[in-house]
């Protein structure tokens, strides 16, 4: 027998009933999940017991999870199995296992947002994870970020280092780092992040999988009218793009609270991964032009193949030479600000780190003045990009500027050495949180490193579609590998 009780308590998880489902069941994507579900090939029930099997088998390397919900799955899967039996209507996401990083409420769990400072359990789910089970979804458990998301490490002082499933002497990434390990190591197919400078993109980065950083109100961040100032959004973390696309048009939509709100897109993000995304302008970087920046050599190739891959694919690819605006100035107030404004919600403020309080008193100088003038920079920013896409449809730059650093980033020094230290993690990410516009990490292959290359598409205010349709086409001409974590790692 296994067990779960690494998090919340003893839950007794029975093992596969056949010995080559644990591996099976954490290859499958969710479209395929719900397809053999829905067929009667496999129960929700049983997609469960090995999802958990899994995850008991993986994470006490991994560190992926800060809660396993087992019982709770089990019953939510008996009852997706019994409507399936009576001919029930079955969801997008019917019997698929989703997991849900730990700053969205899950209801009857701790919303921890990577903390020990939050103890009472939420009495209900948040719009997004209401609409995951509505859709079929079953919430497995949550998953680990870096407290309050001010990281690009999921490192905590409570709760250790989340590791990279490809190598776990290396960062996750962060903040979302659960998230992606937990898809990446194949515990389950789709997970929810969030992103408020790259939490989304910079651990799918590091952990090779697919991360869509949705436009600035495209998501609902129900009961929250916004998140981080409107630094943040809700978006999928996933190892195929239909996968994420699916995740993505269950969650997308706004609610009536909901501070930043878009007119659905012209065509539904699942549609947009099935069809061929016709011939777009592609214009292509691999330099900020604004900082000292180094980006890595590996990072660079990875954009220019892609270049040539998108140019042989039949689009317009061209490089160029522009200077994107330097988002320090306005991203500092908005980030300090949204930190702030998470400490002073939780229950017990003197529990969270030191580094946080130190970065809480570092923030006093955002005063309300100070954030509307670094609204009014951002603004100036996002229409000094916006005149970027009357030339081209989408952008492609690297997502990361270096590799992924070893593991312990966060051990020893002050808020604004983590600051310094984690700016070439997310210097190609941040700039898109502050206009709002959508982005996407995908895969790029694998280097001499054993590590995942990422690059990132960027493109228009409202325009997911054609970064879903452009990933999906990059994926069926360049199949991204998968980490081997159960031999190489967990027989050591």
């Amino acid at each position: 027998m296994k067990t779960t009780g690494h998090r919340r308590g003893q839950v007794t998880v029975p093992p596969p009933d056949d010995a080559a489902e644990l591996h099976a069941v954490g290859e499958w994507t969710a479209v395929a999940l719900t397809r053999r579900a829905v067929a009667g090939q496999i129960t929700a029930t049983e997609i469960v017991r090995s999802t958990l099997h899994r995850i008991a088998h993986l994470d006490p390397l991994l560190n992926a999870f800060s809660a396993v919900l087992a019982e709770q799955a089990y019953r939510d899967a008996s009852r997706l199995d019994e409507l399936a039996n009576n001919g029930g209507p079955c969801g997008p996401l019917h019997a698929v296992p989703v997991a849900v990083k730990d700053n969205l409420a899950v209801a009857g769990c701790v919303t921890a947002f990577g903390t020990v400072a939050n103890s009472t359990p939420a009495g209900a789910d948040c719009e997004v994870v209401r609409r995951l089970r509505d859709a079929g979804a079953i919430i497995v458990g949550t998953v680990r970020m870096s407290e309050l998301g001010q990281w690009p490490y999921t490192e905590t002082t409570h709760g250790g280092i989340t590791r990279n499933p490809w190598d776990s002497s290396r960062t996750a990434g962060g903040s979302s780092g659960g998230s992606a390990v937990a898809v990446a190591s194949g515990m389950v197919p789709v997970a929810l992040g969030s992103d408020g400078g790259g939490s989304i993109r910079i651990p799918a980065a590091c952990c090779g999988v697919y991360g869509l950083k949705p436009s600035r109100g495209r998501v609902t961040s129900a009961p929250r009218t916004a998140m981080w100032s409107g630094l943040a959004t809700i978006g999928p973390i996933s190892r195929t793009v239909l996968d994420a696309a699916v995740v993505g048009d269950v969650i997308r939509g706004n609610t009536p609270q909901d501070r930043y709100m878009l007119a659905d897109p012209p065509t539904s993000f699942t549609v947009a991964a099935r069809t061929d995304p016709g011939r777009l302008r592609i214009g292509w970087l691999t330099e900020l032009g604004r900082t000292a920046t180094a980006v890595a050599p590996e990072h660079v190739r990875a954009v220019r193949a892609t270049a040539q891959l998108l140019a042989d694919l039949g689009h317009d690819v061209t490089p160029i030479d522009v200077r994107l605006p330097e988002p320090g100035p306005a991203f500092l107030p908005h980030f300090l600000a949204g930190i702030r404004e998470a400490a002073d919600s939780v229950e017990h403020f003197g529990l969270l780190e030191k580094r946080t309080r130190s970065t809480y008193r570092l923030g006093r100088w955002v005063t309300p003045a100070v954030l509307r003038l670094a609204a009014i920079a951002r603004d100036r920013m996002t229409a000094q990009v916006d005149t970027l896409f009357n030339d081209v449809d989408v952008l492609l730059e690297p997502t990361l500027a270096q590799r992924p650093p070893h593991a312990g980033a966060l051990d020893g020094g002050g808020p604004l050495r983590h600051l310094i230290g984690s700016r070439p993690l997310a210097a190609f990410t941040s700039l898109w949180n502050l206009t709002g516009h959508p982005a996407a990490a995908l895969p790029a292959g694998v280097d001499a490193d054993g590590l995942p290359v990422s690059v990132q598409l960027v493109g228009r205010l409202g325009d997911e579609p054609s970064l879903i349709g452009l990933s999906a086409q990059i994926e069926r001409a360049r199949p991204w590998p998968a980490a081997d974590v159960e031999v190489r790692e967990l027989t050591t």
